[in-house]
């Protein structure tokens, strides 16, 4: 599957649209992050806790649009973005989006 935030890929023609896949997910601090998050926040800086857990989520809504766009019969997922929002302040929870156009696409044929 091509994943990418452009709008085509080198050496390939879209050769059908099959529409907007997403992945979504909501996620919230484990008992761990947020006691070492907390910890961590005292000091100032980076939360390497909290970085983390953004990090999974983000790969989580990802694989889940992937998914998405496989289920459709992509090949492909171009104009690939994320997005998140904070859903509640407490106890913290995050959400984070994962969306783009998943097409089919083909390589072109080499010219002579």
């Amino acid at each position: 599957m091509f994943v990418t935030t452009t709008v085509e890929i080198a050496g390939y023609r879209i050769v059908e649209y099959k529409g907007i896949v997403r992945g979504i997910i909501v996620r919230t601090p484990t008992i761990g992050q947020g006691f070492l998050g907390g910890l961590q926040s005292l000091g100032g800086g980076r939360i390497s806790a909290y970085t983390k857990m953004c990090e999974q989520a983000r790969q989580d809504a990802y694989e889940l649009m992937v998914e998405h766009a496989e289920q459709v019969g992509a090949n492909a997922v171009i104009g690939m973005r994320y997005d998140a929002a904070e859903v509640m302040a407490q106890p913290a929870a995050s959400e984070v989006l994962c969306y783009g156009t998943a097409v089919v696409v083909e390589p072109v044929a080499a010219q002579s």
